[in-house]
């Protein structure tokens, strides 16, 4: 069941509120039950052939959990724990791969067959890793199997995140609140709308504009550089609409029951550095990587050489989580080379002599600039292999990105685009004007207006100072209800397209 189909809309989420409503009034142990019961039947209704290895999986950790709290915080159960939900992950997602290369290195031929990869394994999976890891470290192990369940399953944060820690989340459950309760589900419902909009209306109409070309290209044929910078401009605001609107899909819907889950994006495309888009870009990935993968391999503790090792080894390993391919390797090791030269070139300039002091000649301005063009240079050609689903199709689409056309059938583009449910039919030099004004449009919104966090005042934008300069704040009015309704109908008129969310692969 998709966030962005009519059957979530307006029959699942609607049942789901009002099912709450009256089990929160008798009680918050009820609304509790209610709210596990409606999420274990969301993901059932995905496939429900799954359903058993989601609840195994929650009992095994459960109890795993107790056992080393009570072992006095064993490191071998802990381990164990860790390697089986790693053994389990591996067979869906990674055996495959791993056949595969065997094969080709190895010259046999086995067979592995084909596997079905469990939605939202990935993210279930490292949750329950890191619930175990802190157990072991020193925090409580929940005892109550309803709080764990939920905090495992929370249908908003199920299938493609953010990723939380349990300490953040069951206290939330079992404290919950229900002053000011309509202005919580009016907030939540504004960034929901605003999340779907991102996704239907911006993500599913940029995706025209780079699915064909990538899949062209993987098909073995060949591109011009206009075509290409134009799939691959697209295909970057795609994932970063699909992404972000998810997350804040799943931030609003949270909020409508009272539960506040961690932000997840700020405005990534902003950042000047590749150390900034990492603090900004999926931070709840970011963050777990870092204290359950960076710092357990030694961190920034042991030397200059060491750390830079154990920058490239966690985001290889960031780039392996996102699927099994060479291509995610790849982009993870695009992105850990940059955060090496990032900082590496932070600490020149902090350890040059005073006097030589070249980059403060230029101008503040002109610095910031060269930085965020540099940055968003960087991750918008390491996005091509993210998307394209061969090295073949990646290599061609970047050769054309620099000026390079290898030999091949030229690109095409479909002859028929759709905004909501009306076909436009165009020649293809109107489908590139098109393209070009829709990425234009798109890079527009993701780097002049502010994100969801500072419009909707969530969380840390809750208090202080007002961090965005055009002065848009939502408040619960009647002109802000009349914007959230149009971007609603929008969204709903897009909804036939039922594109999935992007991080439902991995």
């Amino acid at each position: 069941m998709l966030f962005s189909s009519y059957q979530f809309t307006f029959i699942f989420l609607p049942i789901v509120i009002m099912v709450y409503g009256l089990a929160h009034l008798h009680s918050a142990r009820a609304g509790i039950v209610a709210l596990m019961i409606a999420s274990l039947s969301f993901y059932a209704a995905w496939k429900r052939v799954f359903l058993p290895l989601l609840i195994a999986s929650i009992i095994v950790n459960y109890g795993l959990g107790l056992l080393i709290e009570r072992s006095g915080r064993s490191r071998a159960l802990t381990a164990l724990g860790v390697a089986l939900n790693l053994l389990v992950l591996g067979y869906f997602k990674y055996a495959a791969f791993v056949v595969g290369n065997v094969d080709h290195l190895v010259g046999t031929h086995l067979s592995f067959g084909q596997v079905v990869l469990p939605i939202g394994i990935s993210f279930f999976t490292f949750q329950q890793i890191a619930y175990l890891v802190d157990v072991q470290r020193g925090e409580a192990a929940e005892r109550d199997i309803i709080s764990f369940t939920l905090f495992v399953s929370f249908f908003p944060h199920l299938i493609a995140g953010p990723l939380v820690h349990h300490a953040e989340m069951i206290p939330q459950f079992k404290n919950a609140k229900t002053q000011r309760h309509a202005v919580l589900v009016a907030r939540g419902s504004a960034i929901a709308i605003a999340g779907l909009f991102k996704k239907v209306v911006l993500a599913d109409s940029l995706a025209q504009f780079a699915t064909p070309a990538f899949q062209h290209v993987d098909a073995g044929g060949s591109i011009s550089a206009s075509w290409a910078w134009m799939a691959t401009l697209a295909y970057a605001l795609q994932i970063y609409f699909d992404f972000s609107g998810y997350s804040d899909m799943a931030i609003g819907l949270a909020l409508m029951f009272g539960i506040r889950l961690p932000v997840n994006f700020r405005s990534p495309y902003k950042a000047r550095s590749i150390i900034e888009f990492w603090h900004c870009w999926h931070i709840t990935l970011s963050r777990f990587l870092r204290d359950y993968l960076y710092i357990p391999l030694g961190g920034n503790r042991r030397g200059t050489p060491r750390r830079y090792l154990n920058v490239m080894a966690t985001m290889l390993l960031g780039g392996l989580w996102h699927g099994a391919g060479w291509t995610f390797v790849i982009w993870g090791a695009i992105h850990g080379t940059c955060l090496l030269v990032n900082h590496g070139w932070r600490a020149l300039r902090t350890q040059r002599p005073e006097p030589f002091q070249p980059c403060e000649m230029i101008p503040a301005s002109v610095r910031r600039g060269v930085g965020w063009v540099a940055t968003l240079a960087a991750v918008v050609v390491a996005w091509v292999f993210f998307r394209a689903s061969t090295l073949h199709g990646a290599r061609t689409m970047l050769s054309a990105l620099f000026g390079s056309t290898p030999p091949g059938p030229g690109f095409a583009p479909p002859a028929i685009i759709r905004f909501g449910d009306l076909p436009w039919v165009l020649s293809a030099q109107t489908f590139w004007l098109v393209g070009v004004f829709v990425v234009g449009l798109g890079l527009g919104i993701a780097i002049l207006l502010p994100n969801t966090a500072q419009l909707y005042r969530y969380r840390e934008y809750r208090r202080g100072p007002d961090p965005n300069s055009l002065r848009l704040r939502w408040r619960p009015t009647l002109a802000w209800s009349a914007a959230v309704a149009g971007a609603f109908t929008f969204a709903v008129v897009g909804m036939w397209q039922r594109l999935e969310f992007l991080y439902f692969q991995f």
